[in-house]
């Protein structure tokens, strides 16, 4: 025994690796984040919107969609904001996220409070203000991220997209998929898929890379919201 140290631990002999092989290692670290859904190639796509710096994202998309980033980002031990013109519509979610834990709150348009994020306790607010939203009071911030919710490419999606870390486009009309692809620097085939989009389906993009990703409702998230939907 050792005062005060507990008990000595078993001796072995450390492992150590020459310099010229540390090239070799592969260290499986991945994304941090909520799962937003799977791509193309079945592997998770992840958002990440815990961070220390600001980050601001836009989906023009559906309620549904929204949604389930709210539950999921709240199972991630973050606190979500709603913001929004329809309680009514997020008020089953709210009571019923977090097992009872006032993880999600509602508030009505332009009266959320300052939120006080951490590291420890990081916060999404989640702007669901029609398709001209005002300026939030509550701007993304270190731990804070925001997320504005479109149900369509409206006049102040150009502004939004052009300040936004990453932007989320469902189904689109085929006029909007060509406004679009100008501000996202789309390609053509990009362009042609928007309008057929299935249910539950978001072209995700940043200035660097795209991609589809189909979000898939766990049977909690089903009983709850329902199926996946575009238009509410």
């Amino acid at each position: 025994m050792r005062g005060g140290f507990g008990l000595v631990g078993p001796r072995r002999e450390r492992h150590t690796v020459p310099a010229a092989e540390l090239d070799a290692l592969g260290v499986p670290v991945g994304d941090d984040g909520v799962v937003i859904g799977v791509d193309a190639e079945g592997r998770p796509a992840v958002l990440g919107v815990n961070r220390p710096t600001p980050y601001e994202v836009t989906l023009i998309g559906g309620l549904w969609t929204a949604q389930v980033l709210a539950l999921r980002a709240a199972a991630t031990g973050a606190r979500v904001a709603v913001e929004t013109g329809r309680g009514q519509v997020w008020s089953a979610l709210a009571r019923e996220a977090g097992g009872g834990q006032p993880c999600v709150t509602l508030h009505d348009v332009g009266r959320v409070p300052p939120q006080g994020a951490s590291a420890g306790s990081p916060v999404l607010v989640i702007r669901d203000c029609g398709m001209r939203p005002p300026r939030g009071r509550v701007a993304a911030a270190p731990w804070q991220s925001v997320l504005t919710l479109l149900p369509y490419l409206s006049p102040t999606a150009p502004r939004l997209l052009t300040q936004s870390s990453v932007a989320g486009i469902q189904r689109v009309s085929p006029d909007e998929a060509t406004q679009l692809a100008p501000l996202l620097g789309l390609p053509q085939p990009a362009v042609d898929a928007l309008p057929t989009l299935g249910d539950g389906v978001t072209l995700w993009c940043t200035p660097r890379d795209r991609r589809f990703a189909l979000t898939q409702a766990t049977e909690t998230e089903t009983a709850l919201l329902g199926a996946a939907r575009r238009i509410d």
